[in-house]
């Protein structure tokens, strides 16, 4: 190991309690400790605080250090450490004015970041490569340690200065609004370091991001020449953020030391890595003209004409050479920066800075360029191609499922769509277009492959892990629509598709291989985070100088944070929070640690599971009681539906002690079983934890999605209306369940036990079941539709016409699975949500219900 230093919380437990004397302080005891943190994190403002703390005899009582939010604002600054760098105030000058710039300082929000003990264990220290097999055939990509960007740059850092270790700076900015009413906005900048695995840095709750900065938000509008304030604004932008990130230029080059949260000692080169934001900002940072692609020179007008995911991205030694010409006088830069395809900035913040090429920086962003830019264009298509009428029968009339919203009054209307709730659309867009016949009397083949296409490039690039074998699918999808878009000319609804967020679908592929998986950088995080950092912050303040109120009301918000952190440390025992020598591959050098890269294969190493490998895992919880202890068999004939219920519990407890038994020896036997009861415990829902379908992500927590299965009869609501039942298909795994083909679809019924006191008579000599579904069968899944790609199914009958129904163990079930009816070219207007499942002649599965469901029916 190399050279260390105290580690941090060791030095924060010096800091604020030398003497050992109280686990809370500065604080005097537990409660006291409670009560200034429910004051400073429950919500933006004081004034719960100070009323709380002003009731008479109050701080007395529970033996408080502070009588009022004064006074314990007085300790937050005076005896909590700060684990992040204060606030400066700046003015910048461009043309002649000064702006007000509120920033950190960047390394030290980078060594904050870098030396949070909280992060110790979880730091990417060096670059890696994976690989589905020992083989090495399929690369796997997931965080940005395992793209090809960071093995460039510690190749070119080893070649100078052997033993440095990469600290990706990965920068976010965009504009927020403040207030619900008025112009009142901020521009926050967020800092966060590749070092830190994507699910850390993607839930605020971590703390893996840093608000380093907040821009200037004037609009100029003093300046009346258009041409001219959006030139001022944008040397504006870049001489703010050249100023912030100036540190980076020799700290990159030369390296710094930093130290890890248990003290390991590294020399950290920091690299401008990734810049998030959407169209507007990527445009901005760029410095490249409205409608142009942000990252390569294609011209204006073949934007969108075809894909190539291989095109190669602008020239970044080019630009720096015409920026190289500023000093030859204003004509002259003008004219190299217009030959280099830029705007003439003055010092773009880039320039300076080590190692960077800003246009391969420049990565995707699912929220604005899918699914407010790609996914709301083909909604606002297809409904100029269908009209909205038909389009909102259908939605109304979609089956409910836990994953889907349902769109009760039809999607034509809504106003000002979120992302959320294009999102929601794109789970059942598809279902609303099939068999929908076109108003020209043109076939609809053409736009449901279009569709199809692009729903297929969206879901696949949310996946968290991918592979070659999923650029491959990115490829394809994107070949597909291009392929078929004409459709949309004939109609008469586009005349091109000339515009940058469709053509930079093509960059998608690039940066996966650079920096790993999309969700790296996706800005809804961004948004996510304006809430504290902006919106919070500003009702915190009286709405005058609110920037330096704000920037001081996150700065105690900070230290509140880190003292939790640092009592969770101290109440769990202490542990040393050191790391052994197997965590770090490589030698000592230079007295610092000095990690060396890694190329993993094989499951012995926790790789991802590639999506085409997927299974459908789940865990099932279930309610302590049952929702009704006892219903009458009778009942669930006529309310639930299970009209062979005797017959199929019959043949179930034959079945589950003979396993071996053939069908005709079930059906026998089935015959002799005698029920000794008439009620049967019964539970309205299951609940299930669905398992990543693309496995551990080299230890790091995966994600986890809530699934529901709903099997309630009709009933009378609060308001004594009546509410219709509920009875909600899945996934059953009805073979080796390997892959989707083991499994089949059914229509949960009922949910239930059998009764404990007939459980030794069923099952005298076997280990009894614990909870059971009646279940009405679908058909099993055949080929896939040549055209939009789904599987049909259609209820599963006898020879008599009479539903297939049989029970199954519950933990047989592994997730909710939902269904686009066939509405044929127009939708009965007597069928309703609730009763469709029963009404429609087939249906088709639905992929799109969530991305597990996607990658394993795919």
């Amino acid at each position: 190991m190399g050279e260390k230093v105290l580690p941090v919380y060791s030095l924060y437990k010096t800091t604020v309690d030398g003497e050992d004397r109280c686990i809370y302080a500065p604080f005097r005891s537990r409660i006291d400790w409670e009560v200034a943190r429910w004051a400073k994190m429950r919500g933006p403002g004081s004034n719960a605080g100070s009323e709380l703390l002003g009731i008479d005899g109050l701080a007395d009582a529970l033996g408080l250090s502070f009588k009022n939010m004064s006074e314990l604002n007085k300790i937050i600054d005076g005896h909590l450490p700060a684990g992040r760098p204060r606030f400066k105030r700046r003015e910048i000058v461009v043309q002649g004015e000064a702006f007000e710039v509120y920033y950190r300082d960047v390394l030290e929000c980078i060594r904050a970041l870098f030396g949070d003990p909280e992060f110790a264990q979880d730091l990417l220290l060096v670059p890696e490569r994976h690989y589905t097999d020992a083989s090495r055939q399929t690369r796997v990509y997931f965080d940005m340690n395992t793209g090809d960007w960071w093995w460039r740059i510690q190749r070119l850092l080893d070649r100078h200065s052997p033993g440095g270790t990469v600290v990706p700076i990965i920068i976010s900015s965009d504009k927020t609004q403040l207030t619900v009413f008025g112009n009142k906005t901020a521009y926050p900048v967020y800092l966060t370091i590749g070092n830190l695995p994507k699910d850390i840095r993607r839930k605020p709750s971590h703390r893996g991001q840093v608000l380093l900065a907040y821009l200037p938000t004037s609009n100029l509008e003093h300046i009346t020449n258009q041409s001219s304030r959006r030139r001022t604004l944008l040397n504006l932008f870049h001489a703010c953020m050249r100023h912030i990130l100036a540190p980076l230029q020799s700290a990159g080059e030369h390296g710094v030391t930093m130290a890890r949260g248990d003290g390991v000692m590294f020399r950290c080169h920091p690299v401008l890595a990734a810049y998030v934001g959407d169209y507007p900002e990527q445009v901005l940072v760029a410095c490249c003209k409205k409608g142009d692609c942000p990252k390569c020179p294609i011209p204006r007008d073949e934007l969108g004409n075809s894909t190539d995911t291989e095109c190669a991205i602008r020239d970044i030694k080019k630009v720096l050479d015409a920026l190289d010409t500023f000093d030859d006088g204003p004509t002259a830069y003008n004219n190299a920066c217009e030959n280099a395809g830029i705007k003439p900035v003055i010092g773009p913040f880039w320039k300076e800075l080590p190692y960077v090429d800003i246009y391969a920086s420049i990565t995707p962003d699912i929220l604005h360029q899918l699914y407010q830019g790609v996914m709301k264009h083909l909604i606002s298509w297809i409904k100029s191609a269908y009209g909205p009428v038909e389009l909102d029968a259908r939605c109304r009339r979609m089956p409910p499922n836990h994953h889907l919203r349902h769109f009760s009054k039809g999607i034509s209307k809504l106003q000002r769509v979120t992302g959320k709730e294009h999102a929601d659309i794109c789970r059942v867009l598809l279902g609303l277009i099939i068999e929908l016949p076109l108003l020209e009397g043109f076939s609809p083949s053409r736009l449901v492959r279009a569709a199809r296409a692009l729903l297929d490039f969206l879901y696949v690039a949310q996946y968290p892990v991918h592979t070659s074998a999923t650029v491959s699918l990115l490829r394809d999808a994107l070949a597909q629509f291009h392929a078929n878009k004409s459709i949309f000319v004939d109609l008469g609804i586009r005349l091109d598709f000339h515009f940058p967020k469709l053509h930079g679908l093509d960059h998608y592929i690039l940066s996966i291989r650079l920096f790993g998986s999309p969700d790296n950088f996706d800005t809804q995080y961004t948004e996510r985070l304006h809430i504290e950092f902006a919106k919070d912050a500003y009702r915190a303040t009286n709405r005058k100088d609110e920037f330096s109120q704000m920037t001081l009301w996150l700065e105690r918000r900070e230290k509140v944070q880190r003292h939790e952190a640092f009592i969770r440390w101290r109440l769990s025992g202490e542990p040393l929070l050191e790391l052994s020598s197997g965590d770090l591959s490589g030698p000592s050098k230079q007295s610092l640690s000095v990690p060396s890269p890694l190329t993993l294969s094989g499951p012995q190493h926790h790789n991802p599971v590639p999506p085409t490998e997927s299974r459908m895992l789940s865990t099932l919880l279930m309610a302590k009681h049952p929702s009704v202890k006892g219903v009458p068999i009778s009942k669930l004939i006529q309310d639930y539906g299970a009209t062979i219920f005797r017959v199929a519990l019959a043949r179930f407890v034959v079945q589950y002690r003979h396993p071996t038994w053939s069908r005709r020896q079930v059906e026998h036997a089935a015959t002799a079983v005698y029920l000794t009861f008439n009620t049967v415990p019964v539970y309205h829902k299951a609940k299930f934890l669905l398992a990543d379908v693309h496995g551990s992500q080299m230890g790091v927590a995966t994600s986890i999605i809530t699934d529901v299965v709903h099997a309630r009869p009709a009933r009378t609501g609060k308001y004594r209306q009546l509410v219709p039942g509920r009875f909600d298909t899945a996934f059953i795994n009805c073979g080796d369940g390997d892959r989707w083909r083991g499994y089949c679809v059914g229509q949960v019924r009922v949910i239930f036990e059998i009764p404990k006191r007939a459980v030794a008579d069923l099952f005298p000599d076997v280990t009894s079941p614990k909870h059971l579904a009646y279940i009405d069968w679908f058909t099993p899944f055949q080929q896939p539709h040549p055209v939009h790609g789904m599987y049909k199914v259609s209820h599963d009958v006898d020879r008599t016409g009479s539903q297939m129904a049989s029970i199954v163990e519950l933990r047989h079930i592994r997730r909710s699975c939902h269904l686009f009816p066939s509405f044929g070219p127009t939708a009965p207007r007597e069928w309703t949500s609730s009763n469709v499942l029963e009404r429609s002649p087939y249906f088709w599965v639905n992929p799109f219900t969530d991305r597990f469901t996607y990658a394993t029916v795919y």
